[in-house]
């Protein structure tokens, strides 16, 4: 028995319409094992079409997370705050972030790329202000994300919001040559 009908992207045969755009054609197909992940427009859509078509053997690949990975700025405590932070010889990057925060993420990744440019001369950690609510309220942190950089024990400049790595690099460089 044929399944039913979908929709596969077909291209142009003929030259003068090849500068076009894909043509969207109703094709069928005559066995089951032509149906794959690569026939359908979108991976969200398999799924649907799994359950429209009724075809629950068809083997089809499942979404996997690819971007998970350990960041290299440590998470920092109210617990670990004077040993790490203030009581620290080298220069500290604080990051404090939220997790439901987006913007954050995304400096989370220019923190982990700075964390390994700097290994030696300077200490990065995170911070969670959900979880240690009284050091944001300590540094008078009131949205997220915000980067503090502390010497000597001392805070002594800030990045607030989601800027380009070249605003935290030019912030660092000024702490460490004071």
């Amino acid at each position: 028995m044929a399944a039913p009908a979908y929709y596969r992207p077909t291209l142009p045969r003929s030259s003068s319409r090849a500068l076009r755009s894909p043509v969207w054609s109703l094709s069928s197909s005559s066995s089951r094992s032509e149906l794959n992940a690569a026939s359908f427009v979108s991976f969200p859509l398999h799924f649907r079409f799994r359950e429209v078509l009724k075809l629950p053997n068809l083997k089809l690949p499942t979404p996997k997370v690819l971007c998970v990975r350990e960041s290299r700025a440590p998470a920092v405590t109210k617990d670990s705050w004077e040993s790490s932070v203030l009581n620290s010889e080298t220069p500290v990057l604080v990051e404090f972030y939220a997790s439901w925060c987006g913007p954050c993420r995304m400096v989370h990744r220019v923190i982990d790329e700075i964390a390994t440019e700097y290994t030696g001369k300077l200490k990065c950690f995170v911070l969670n202000t959900d979880n240690d609510l009284q050091i944001a309220q300590d540094y008078e942190i009131k949205a997220v994300p915000v980067v503090l950089l502390f010497k000597n024990g001392k805070r002594s400049e800030a990045v607030v919001g989601t800027m380009p790595k070249e605003f935290y690099v030019a912030a660092i460089e000024r702490v460490l040559k004071s």
